[in-house]
């Protein structure tokens, strides 16, 4: 039975490629993710890192404000009612990340040069930052990953965050044998 007659709409379904071709293109991929398992695989070294206590100063920093329309007069339309900052404005931390080992302690220091309040958030800690004020907090970071920090003030929401990336205590002798 011809099937060009049975269904003239149909268009003949587009191959995948076979051989060489298609195993070249998944050899990156099959390489990424055998290096993973093998990381994966590999029991953890006992570590023998001490925690430590590393100091860090962060600032609130305005990037888009009201005050700024003077400046930039296109802001003019971006803070109106119905603009895209209607009701916001954007501030950052800097730096916006910051690198610890699991078990570190951070001392951090926080500067706002701004008569506008902020909030420092993380985790089972809330500082508040009044304008124009150094303030002053201590966190103890757990287990490895990324934890996310905000300012908890709606107006400068969703856009004043950054993170700590924290570390394996494990890879702490590593990168010390790396830089000697």
């Amino acid at each position: 039975m011809d099937r060009s007659r049975t269904c003239p709409t149909r268009k003949p379904a587009r191959r995948r490629p076979c051989g060489p071709r298609r195993v070249r293109r998944l050899a990156p991929c099959s390489a990424l993710l055998l290096a993973l398992a093998t990381a994966c695989a590999r029991p953890a070294a006992p570590s023998s890192y001490q925690p430590r206590t590393r100091e860090v100063t962060l600032t609130a920093v305005p990037l888009l404000t009201r005050e700024m329309a003077r400046i930039y007069p296109f802001l003019d339309d971006d803070f109106a009612k119905g603009g895209v900052l209607e009701g916001k404005e954007v501030y950052a931390f800097m730096p916006g990340s910051i690198t610890a080992y699991a078990g570190d302690t951070l001392g951090i220091t926080l500067v706002n040069p701004e008569d506008d309040e902020h909030s420092f958030v993380l985790p089972g800690l809330y500082v508040k930052m009044p304008g124009m004020s150094v303030t002053h907090a201590t966190y103890v970071v757990g287990r490895p990953g990324i934890i996310r920090f905000v300012c908890a003030i709606p107006k400068h929401m969703p856009y004043m965050w950054g993170e700590i990336v924290v570390l394996p205590d494990n890879l702490a002798g590593a990168a010390a044998d790396s830089t000697a």
